[in-house]
């Protein structure tokens, strides 16, 4: 028997529902903020992501799922989704509409990592992507969608951080620093830091070797390197968030795993694992770096799986799997005829029905009934189609009750 590849996982109908639940309250949510979605495609141009991801990040250098088609053509699945976002919004002329445009997208991503808990190398992300403005409002906006979308699902114990990683001009000058301060012991970091020692230091910090992260204590902090621009935006963000009653941390630990971040970087945490759980930040350089014109944005991006893993955490026995309304048992050709019709007719009015598809017996379909958790029952035999009339009975009480075989009378019974 063929089985799934390492790092993926089937997603059974027990678990769909709950799935459609969690994607639903989120769609509304960004509705709500004016945010439209937009679905790219599965692979692109490997050049896309070393350009918009960075080739320094683990992402690029270790994780990305590349191939040559048969074209000759290197071709890489999408391992995250703000640069094909980025792309669309560049190629199709979305920069002509109202600054600022709102995106998000709801999509799967292919990344070779360890397979651990929380970690597949396929994986779906529901991100938010808002291009066209520097505004620090715009920062704060992102920041409290993130926050909503854990309350109404009803996520506790999140813990906001933030961070400034500034602007390259004031960047420039904290990278100097930190290579003296790294300089001295580069001999004794992993080989990925000693790569990005020159090309770009400040991705030594977002090491997660123990040993690394060791060497990395004390390291001078970008945030004391603010340039004024850089400082006054972040002080705005934080005014704004603290008058919202946004509990949050400066948390100067915070690079984030991807190049094209500027000035604003933040994590929602899970206090009770400590893992991230949804994180994002401002890149004012991406839609330049990817050959448009200067468009500051900013986004986030969060995990579905470990979204969904708290979300059941959470709600345990609150979110249940949709019962049929009803059940129609039959037998014979005539009667399966006028149980077709009314199902039919019932559906369109948004019930959810069931019948016999299989020819099963009367006492069988009584059980399948049972089995599948109708709520009610209807019997249509020969003696219901010569007097138009059946008895519904309430599958939980018992209770029978004689309607017409008429769908007004039928949806006024079980209604």
């Amino acid at each position: 028997m063929i089985q799934k590849p390492k790092g993926t996982r089937d997603i059974l109908p027990e678990e769909t529902f709950k799935w459609q639940y969690l994607e639903g309250k989120i769609s509304k949510l960004l509705e709500n903020y004016g945010f439209d979605e937009i679905r790219v495609p599965v692979f692109e141009h490997t050049e896309l992501f070393q350009r918009g991801v960075g080739e320094t990040t683990d992402v690029v250098q270790k994780e990305m799922y590349t191939f040559e088609d048969k074209g000759g053509r290197s071709i890489t699945l999408r391992p995250e989704g703000t640069a094909g976002a980025v792309r669309a919004y560049l190629e199709n002329g979305l920069s002509s509409k109202p600054s600022p445009v709102k995106l998000w997208y709801n999509m799967g991503m292919y990344r070779y990592e360890n397979v651990q808990k929380g970690r597949l190398r396929e994986f779906h992300q529901i991100g938010i992507e808002l291009l066209g403005t520097e505004s620090y409002l715009a920062d704060c906006e992102v920041i409290l969608i993130g926050k909503r979308i854990f309350d109404i699902l009803g996520i506790k114990n999140i813990k906001v951080t933030l961070n400034s990683i500034g602007c390259p001009k004031c960047r420039g000058e904290y990278q100097k620093v930190l290579k003296e301060f790294i300089g001295k012991n580069l001999d004794k970091y992993c080989d990925t830091c000693k790569s990005r020692f020159e090309r770009n230091p400040m991705r030594i910090l977002d090491c997660k070797e123990e040993k690394c992260k060791k060497l990395n204590d004390g390291a001078p902090m970008m945030i004391d390197y603010l340039c004024d621009e850089c400082k006054e935006h972040f002080e705005n963000v934080k005014r704004t968030l603290s008058g919202q009653n946004i509990n949050f941390e400066i948390d100067s630990s915070i690079v984030r795993g991807l190049d094209y971040y500027t000035k604003t970087v933040f994590e929602f945490i899970d206090e009770r694992s400590g893992l991230t759980v949804l994180a994002g930040g401002r890149y004012d350089g991406l839609v330049e770096e990817l050959g448009g014109v200067h468009t500051p944005a900013v986004g986030f991006a969060t995990g579905v799986e470990r979204l969904m893993e708290m979300f059941e955490e959470a709600n345990k026995g609150k979110i249940n799997k949709r019962l049929a309304d009803l059940y129609v048992l039959t037998i014979g050709e005539k009667e399966n005829i006028k149980a077709i019709q009314i199902s039919e007719e019932l559906r369109e009015k948004d019930f959810y029905v069931e019948k016999d598809l299989c020819s099963k017996s009367f006492k069988a379909q009584m059980k399948y009934a049972d089995k599948i958790g109708a709520k009610n029952l209807l019997v249509i035999g020969e003696d219901e189609l010569l007097t138009g009339k059946a008895k519904i009975k309430n599958m939980k009480t018992g209770e029978e009750k004689e309607v017409e075989l008429e769908i007004e009378k039928i949806v006024e019974c079980i209604k």
